[in-house]
């Protein structure tokens, strides 16, 4: 008698789990419901004859035996898509823009597990201001666009919200007698003119000590110590310190997080979902 062969979204189901370590995140990654990704798992584990996760109110996390068949789950998920694309002709390609402010140190790994979901997807990241990627899209020249909250603009789809905070190196000083020096971005940047009208609603005196042009500057200028910055946490390097209560400066709002798309074709859709799900997971830390 010919065994029953595997459910392949089951065990797309199951690789989408173990990665995100989440049913929630697998869910939203495969554009379904948790209560879905929960059958597909219990008919995969029904099916393997043992339980592949455990499950607990905090944690989700592979068992023994789970861990065991992760290899040979993207194993077969690898064969699979080479035989989808032996005769497919040229590779699809995806090109998404990122904005500065959104694409934080874990952005190797989201792009890890984007090219986990999809080997034979030619992807291009462009990583770019929000108002500079949101031309580019416009102008077709983007699939997709992953930024913040741009004024005017109505038409994306929020991923999540991010706490920013007004971050400093440790033991850095305030002149009490002098205006709050802050780093910021180059123009155009959303943040940076939030930051300003913060601070100006608030009464507090303030000088641009210095401007990067990019995050990583903006940082880089954090760490030596010239002065204050707003920033989301998991920009800042170990060590950077949210000054803001300290020097009673005025709290940041939330900023939300929005991706625009007008993908068509089920392959590049499914990796932008796994891309969105692992930034959501990144942003609620």
């Amino acid at each position: 008698m010919t065994e029953r062969p595997l459910d392949l979204d089951a065990v797309w189901a199951f690789i989408l789990i173990a990665e995100c370590e989440s049913f929630t995140r697998a869910a939203e990654a495969m554009r379904t419901t948790q209560a879905a990704i929960s059958l597909k798992l219990k008919r995969l584990e029904d099916r393997m004859g043992c339980r592949l996760v455990e499950r607990t109110p905090r944690h989700v996390r592979l068992s023994a035996q789970g861990m065991a068949f992760l290899e040979h789950a993207r194993a077969l998920r690898a064969v699979h898509d080479r035989a989808l694309t032996a005769l497919g002709g040229a590779r699809q390609r995806l090109t998404i823009g990122i904005s500065e402010h959104v694409a934080g140190p874990e952005l190797p790994a989201l792009i890890a597990r984007m090219n986990a979901q999809d080997p034979h997807l030619l992807m291009e990241i462009r990583i770019g201001s929000s108002g500079d990627l949101l031309q580019s899209y416009d102008r077709r020249e983007l699939d997709a666009a992953i930024v913040r909250l741009h004024a005017g603009r109505d038409d994306g789809e929020m991923i999540a919200e991010e706490r920013f905070g007004w971050f400093a190196a440790p033991g850095w000083q305030h002149r009490a007698d002098e205006p709050l020096p802050v780093a910021t971005l180059a123009e155009p940047c959303g943040v940076r003119v939030l930051a300003g009208q913060v601070l100006d609603a608030a009464g507090i005196a303030w000088r641009e000590i210095f401007v990067g042009g990019g995050v990583a500057a903006v940082v880089a200028a954090v760490t030596a110590g010239i002065g204050v910055a707003a920033l989301a946490p998991r920009m800042l390097p170990l060590g950077a310190v949210d000054v803001g209560e300290r020097l009673g400066l005025p709290a940041l709002p939330r900023l939300p997080i929005l991706i625009h798309s007008r993908l068509a074709g089920d392959r590049p859709r499914d990796a932008l979902a796994v891309l969105s799900a692992a930034f959501r997971s990144a942003v609620r830390g």
